[in-house]
C-alpha cells in the first residue's frame, strides 16, 4: 500500500529521515562531549525512545508524570522529569514511579522539592534534582543564584534527594553567564553542580559553545518542522513528518479548503519572515493555510501559478510538530513511499 491511498487527514512519518536526524544529534553530542537526553513530549511513542537509548543517549526527558508512566511502562528506565511537580497526588505518583526507574526531576520553587521529597519518603529511593533557572524565556525558573543556591542547600537537606544540578531551557549566552556564576557560588558552598541541563532544538547545534553545559535534552529534532526550519537547524529534506490532507472545496479560484483543521494542525505561527499560515503545504509554497476551524482549514490560493483542485491530496509540513503529533491517536511509518505499519502515539493527550 503507498502512503496515497491512506485516508486523510493523517500524519505520516519517513523512516529513513527519522533515522538520519536520531544519528545526526547523537553524533553532535558525542563529538562534544555532551550527554544527549531526547525529550520524547515530540514523538511520545516508546518505540522511538528505545531507539534513542539504543544509539547512545543518557536517557529520556518526559514534561509530564502522564508521559513519564508510558515510558517507564514501555521499559525506560532513566527519566528526567523536567517539570515542576507540586501536591500530594503529583508525590503519590512520583513515588510509584521512583520504585521502578532512576528518576531525576526539575524544581524551581521550595514546594516542589518538598513534593519530590515526599515521594521519596514514601518511596524509599533516592531521586535526583535539578534546579531550574530562567535563561531569559521568563516561564519557570529561578531568577537569581541566590535563589539556586538557597534550593540547592534545602535539597541536600532533604532526606531522599539528590542535588544533580541545573537545568534550564532554552539554553543561550545568558545560560553560561547564569552558570558561571553559580559554579564559582556553589563551590564556596561546598555543592557540586555535577549537571547542568539544557535545552531547545532550535539552538541544539551551539550547545557546545555554550560553557558548563554538560546535558542536552531536545524533541522536536527527531522529526523537524517548519520552525526549526527557519531557525537554520534543519534543512526541508530533514523534515520526518507530513501531515496528509485532502481539498474538499474550492468555491472560488483563489480559496481551497482542506479537510485539516484545528484537530489536525497546531494553531502555533512560525516567524513572519519565514512564512505565514498554519504550516506549508509542499508543493504549493506560495498557498497560505489563512483559517483554521475544528475540521476546515481555509486555503487563500491567489499567489499559486499553479492550483490544487477537489480531491487533490497535499503534504503539509506543520510549524510546530509537537502540537500535531498530539492531536493524533496514530501515525503512519514509511519508505519510499510506501506504507509500513501504523504506530499508537501511546503518550499523546498526557497533560498531568
Amino acid at each position: 500500500m503507498r502512503i496515497e491511498e491512506l485516508d486523510t487527514p493523517v500524519p505520516v512519518v519517513d523512516l529513513d529521515i527519522v533515522e538520519h536526524n536520531l544519528k545526526k544529534m547523537q553524533a553532535y553530542c558525542d563529538s562534544h562531549g555532551l550527554n544527549l537526553r531526547p525529550h520524547i513530549k515530540t514523538h511520545k511513542i516508546p518505540a522511538f525512545a528505545h531507539r534513542q537509548v539504543e544509539l547512545g543517549a543518557k536517557g529520556i526527558t518526559c514534561q509530564k508524570l502522564g508521559e513519564a508512566e508510558v515510558m517507564i511502562d514501555a521499559g525506560l528506565d532513566d527519566v528526567l522529569i523536567s517539570y515542576p511537580l507540586v501536591g500530594a497526588t503529583k508525590a503519590d505518583r512520583l513515588a510509584a514511579l521512583s520504585r521502578r526507574a532512576k528518576l531525576r526531576v526539575g524544581v524551581d520553587s521550595g514546594l516542589a522539592a518538598q513534593t519530590v521529597a515526599a515521594a521519596a519518603r514514601a518511596s524509599n529511593a533516592q531521586i535526583g534534582v535539578l534546579v531550574e533557572f530562567d535563561s531569559g524565556n521568563k516561564r519557570t525558573g529561578v531568577v537569581s543564584v541566590d535563589e539556586a543556591l538557597n534550593l540547592a542547600i534545602q535539597i541536600e537537606k532533604s532526606p531522599g534527594l539528590r542535588f544533580d544540578g541545573l537545568m534550564t531551557y532554552p539554553s543561550s549566552e545568558a545560560t553560561a553567564e547564569f552558570v558561571a556564576e553559580a559554579q564559582h557560588r556553589f563551590s564556596k558552598a561546598g555543592i557540586k553542580i555535577g549537571v547542568v541541563s539544557g535545552g531547545g532544538t532550535p539552538n541544539a547545534w551551539q550547545a557546545h559553545k555554550i560553557a558548563g553545559l554538560t546535558e542536552v535534552r531536545v524533541g522536536t529534532y527527531i522529526y523537524q518542522d517548519r520552525a526549526t526550519v527557519a531557525a537554520g537547524a534543519a534543512d526541508f529534506d530533514e523534515c520526518a513528518l507530513h501531515l496528509h490532507a485532502t481539498v474538499i472545496s474550492c468555491p472560488t479560484a483563489d480559496r481551497a479548503v482542506i479537510d485539516a483543521g484545528s484537530k489536525s494542525l497546531s494553531s502555533d505561527r512560525v516567524d513572519p519572515a519565514a512564512g505565514s499560515g498554519y504550516g506549508l503545504i509542499r508543493g504549493y509554497e506560495d498557498a497560505v493555510i489563512e483559517r483554521l476551524n475544528e475540521e476546515h482549514g481555509v486555503v487563500d490560493v491567489s499567489r499559486c501559478s499553479r492550483k490544487p483542485q477537489v480531491g487533490e491530496r497535499v503534504r503539509i509540513l506543520p510549524n510546530h510538530v509537537c502540537v500535531v503529533s498530539n492531536l493524533h491517536d496514530e501515525i503512519a511509518l514509511s519508505r519510499g513511499g510506501i506504507l509500513l505499519d501504523t504506530k499508537r502515539v501511546e503518550a499523546r493527550g498526557k497533560t498531568r
